[in-house]
């Protein structure tokens, strides 16, 4: 039966974007009742503004299969797991001086929007566990992916006496304890991937490739798309644009295209919730069927549009597909 959250967006999400929260839903719930699986990819701040409260129990209950995300979602579910308290709301953001702005970096408080990560309790608590890891697989010549060092930080339990809220709300945490297939494009641009550059300089970490990246990460993709969709259609879940969505989606076109293998399947499902139009070729707001031409989506595969905020819009269809 569902609960009072779907109840009350059925009953009042009819029209425009509305009524597409919904019928993405539907299709997200259709596909997975088909056998398929989704691919949920994360851009901007979603971990910032806590999407972790109902991604990690979509993982937990088999919803989402795997994640693209950007190297600062990554990381940020876990600032948000060890430093919660320590973060700062600011609600009139958008009348900040930019003296204002300085005096918020001379207290170590970098601003994501309304909420400030604090360095020390955040940033640098995180780097002091994963630094161990990146040094104890440095000194046995072992190389692993960014997602897959943060999965043995968790799983070592060296966060645990500084977590700050349920670890329950946390998806990376249960990303772990899955083991999810993840994939982490441009990770180096980020505040873990900057301090590894650091620590690779300072010569903390010798070899330079100890984390893997880039391109390798496109090599697994593509081994579990080939493999997986054999299997199951896959789905595609974005939220908002850039890398995070741009990499994982151009993995058909490559296998396609670039390995001619034809027997492999289009996304079974495709869906963007995005505040980005698309106009003079941004490519991060591009509509659905302009994938089409990029041999990303077929004609017949079920895709959604979404035009509006990810933040407002997303834990809501994640609502309807649990049964919330």
């Amino acid at each position: 039966m569902a609960g009072p959250v779907t109840q009350f967006v059925r009953h009042h999400y009819r029209h425009f974007n509305a009524a597409v929260v919904v019928d993405a839903a539907d299709a997200w719930t259709a596909h997975l009742e088909r056998g398929g699986r989704m691919l949920l990819t994360l851009a901007g701040a979603m971990s910032t503004a806590e999407l972790g409260r109902s991604l990690a129990e979509m993982i937990r209950r088999g919803k989402v299969h795997a994640i693209s995300c950007t190297g600062a979602n990554l990381e940020e579910d876990l600032f948000n797991l060890v430093a919660h308290d320590f973060y700062e709301r600011i609600p009139n953001w958008r009348e900040l001086t930019a003296e204002q702005e300085a005096g918020l970096l001379a207290r170590h408080l970098n601003r994501v929007t309304d909420t400030c990560i604090p360095e020390h309790e955040a940033m640098r608590r995180l780097e002091a566990a994963v630094l161990a890891e990146w040094t104890a697989a440095d000194a046995r010549g072992e190389r692993l992916f960014p997602h897959e060092f943060l999965y043995r930080v968790i799983r070592s339990g060296a966060l645990r006496e500084h977590c700050q809220i349920d670890p329950r709300d946390s998806w990376m945490v249960a990303a772990a304890e899955a083991n999810l297939p993840m994939v982490v494009p441009g990770w180096e641009d980020s505040t873990l991937g900057n301090m590894y550059a650091g620590h690779v300089i300072e010569g903390h970490v010798g070899n330079v490739h100890t984390v893997r990246t880039g391109i390798e990460y496109m090599l697994q993709l593509a081994e579990w798309y080939a493999t997986t969709s054999r299997e199951a259609p896959i789905g595609f879940f974005q939220v908002g644009g850039g890398i995070a969505g741009d990499f994982p989606i151009c993995v058909v076109p490559m296998l396609h295209q670039d390995l001619q293998r034809a027997d492999v399947p289009v996304w079974g499902y495709f869906c963007q919730v995005s505040e980005a139009t698309a106009s003079y070729g941004g490519y991060s707001g591009a509509p659905p069927t302009e994938k089409i031409t990029w041999g990303k989506l077929a004609a017949d595969t079920p895709r959604f549009m979404i035009e509006s905020d990810a933040t407002i819009v997303v834990p809501l269809v994640f609502a309807q597909v649990l049964g919330w």
